[in-house]
């Protein structure tokens, strides 16, 4: 990369696997990682670990306080959305996200699920069109790229496979960044844990080259 002519980007790398020891999720984010930091020298990236740590439930006082306008909040709102505005503020200065995440019980992990509903915030990284009563949804984040880097312990979650229909993960993560503005998304996945274990090590090794190959074809 030219540094004099080129803007280095903030990554932000998100992981959400309960697991350290055998995490197939967290090695990918650890590829995705180490290439960027060999392509992007001086490149900032921050980290937001979320499965091993207690990510708060949105709440009751969390609502009013999200809804209201930010003129009117009290010192109550603003603690309520402590959490949120320190995430947002994650997703809003990077310029490539990347999450990293198991599929459990053919959806997300809860604190994951959890860390979405802190970031989908209504006039913070969305704002609604009443006019446009199916799809309402006005993105605010811009210019960014999303990396999904998802593991299943099956196999068949492609579209048009055997178990298309109880796949809850990457479609989900998909419309959740689309809402919020962001429609630049790639996909790499490690599929099979559970079934032959010589194709599954050819699976995760594809998997680790993808990842290199994206940062070196698409995002440098």
């Amino acid at each position: 990369m030219d540094l004099q002519n080129e803007k280095l980007k903030n990554v932000l790398v998100i992981n959400s696997s309960a697991r350290y020891t055998g995490s197939k999720s967290r090695t990918l984010a650890e590829t995705f990682i180490n290439h960027w930091r060999i392509k992007n020298l001086n490149s900032k990236i921050q980290l937001r670990e979320l499965g091993n740590k207690i990510i708060p439930h949105i709440t009751e006082e969390w609502i009013r306080a999200a809804f209201k306008p930010l003129d009117n909040r009290t010192e109550e709102d603003s603690n309520a959305l402590e959490v949120s505005d320190e995430y947002i503020k994650e997703l809003k200065d990077a310029d490539v996200i990347v999450v990293a995440s198991p599929m459990y019980n053919w959806s997300i992990p809860s604190s994951l699920k959890a860390y979405i509903d802190q970031v989908v915030r209504v006039n913070e990284t969305w704002s609604y069109n009443p006019e446009n009563f199916q799809n309402p949804y006005i993105g605010l984040l811009e210019n960014k790229t999303v990396v999904l880097l998802l593991t299943r312990g099956s196999q068949g979650y492609e579209k048009g496979s055997y178990n298309e229909d109880i796949d809850f993960q990457t479609n989900y993560l998909k419309r959740v960044f689309n809402v919020i503005g962001i429609t630049d998304i790639h996909v790499i996945n490690i599929d099979g844990e559970a079934n032959n274990q010589e194709e599954y090590r050819l699976n995760i090794s594809i998997a680790h080259q993808k990842t290199i190959e994206l940062i070196e074809t698409k995002l440098s």
